[in-house]
């Protein structure tokens, strides 16, 4: 498997479960720590239950108790709570950063999963009984099924699938995100600016270290061609498009600089016909990313890993149906996902001026799809498939 994220670690989980030897390849030299707040929401609430992690990764929450949207001068707007719509809201309850969640879904499966780091899949090949893969450190072996779950710029699923252009839909928005000091006071609370003449954003998030605070950057840029690996490039953009921006923008940017873990890519989603061709598969934000303004991108990760090892495993590892299986039960859910965040970031176009209102939203479809997008999936028990479980930890 490719990927030591969230994805990766959660199919490890379920497939050791079900009784398979994985191995999961990583090509950064470890775990990597930090990164965006992600939610935890509905179904994928349950998943994290079923994996007997729901105490440790409660234990690891951020403990943000909600946001607040401020104008210019820092005047609050809105409130929304964490406990809003039984913790399912806009601030979820279970609200992790993704490399603590990462941690603890690695901390719960190292002792029975090989993961190498500081590697990657250069090379696959595969026939009617396995997969041929040669890692770009020179070793060679041979494997019954591959994974690719390596996120949106997924190498896997360029070498098996097509380019990245065939599949990524870039939605016209740019996200970047860093860690600053905490000489703002952010204190449990999110606080979020938006100005709607120009359709920029910028924000700050708690975190656990409360000495730290995490900074959020968007702006509109349908002509995105910046390489996602050029951070300086990344950095110079950024501070061209933010300039000018009122609220705490100029202060947030002077730390560009010396922040240990910038972060900068297209606000985009990844749409494919098919997860899988004969023994590789994709799982996670390689095969369907619903992008950041989702929310659910993790709930997809922990849902998909639980199906997708539940569902080979009850074909009898046959790769052709086990996969079948696990699309036609994800496709719905991942379809809700993708219009969430396809909307989330429509809400924030910057309107023509002499354009006519829109039409008021359909408040009941919208709260239809949300339920979709959040519950919007079966999870079998798949009595009859082996499973390894332990006691809870």
């Amino acid at each position: 498997m490719a990927g030591a994220s969230i994805a990766g670690p959660a199919l490890a989980h379920w497939l050791g479960r079900r009784g398979a030897e994985v191995t999961v390849v990583e090509r950064a030299p470890e775990l990597r720590p930090g990164g965006q707040a992600v939610d935890a929401r509905g179904v994928a609430r349950e998943v994290i239950g079923r994996m007997g992690l729901d105490a440790a990764v409660r234990a690891a929450r951020t403990d943000t108790a909600g946001a607040y949207t401020v104008d210019v001068d820092g005047n609050v707007l809105e409130t929304f709570r964490a406990d809003d719509h039984g913790g399912d809201g806009y601030i979820a309850e279970i609200e992790i950063l993704r490399g603590d969640l990462s941690r603890v879904i690695y901390d719960d499966t190292r002792d029975g999963v090989e993961y190498v780091f500081g590697d990657r899949i250069a090379e696959l090949s595969q026939d009617a009984d396995g997969v041929d893969v040669a890692f770009a450190g020179g070793d060679r072996r041979r494997f019954d099924l591959v994974v690719g779950a390596d996120g949106l710029h997924s190498a896997l699923r360029s070498m098996v699938f097509g380019p990245r252009e065939r599949f990524i839909r870039h939605l016209g928005l740019v996200l970047a995100f860093y860690t600053v000091p905490n000489e703002f006071g952010v204190d449990r609370w999110l606080l979020d600016y938006q100005d709607q003449e120009s359709g920029r954003s910028a924000g700050l998030r708690p975190l656990p270290d409360a000495t730290r605070a995490m900074a959020m950057l968007s702006f509109p840029a349908p002509d995105f061609d910046v390489d996602y690996r050029d951070i300086e490039a990344q950095k110079r953009l950024l501070r061209e498009r933010m300039a000018g921006l009122g609220w705490l923008t100029p202060r947030i940017l002077a730390h560009l600089d010396d922040t240990p873990d910038f972060y900068l890519d297209q606000v985009a989603q990844v749409v494919m016909d098919r997860w899988s061709s004969g023994r590789v598969g994709l799982l996670g934000d390689a095969a369907f990313s619903a992008s950041p303004f989702s929310g659910g991108g993790t709930g997809l990760a922990l849902v998909g890993a639980y199906l997708l090892a539940g569902e080979l495993a009850a074909a009898g590892w046959d790769p052709e149906a086990g996969f079948a299986a696990y699309e036609g039960r994800m496709r719905p859910y991942v379809e809700a996902n993708q219009e969430i965040g396809r909307l989330h970031v429509h809400s924030r176009d910057v309107p023509e001026p002499d354009a006519e209102p829109g039409p008021e939203p359909d408040m009941e479809a919208l709260t239809e799809l949300v339920e979709r997008a959040i519950n919007g999936v079966e999870l079998p028990d798949y009595a009859g498939v082996p499973d390894g479980a332990t006691s809870p930890r």
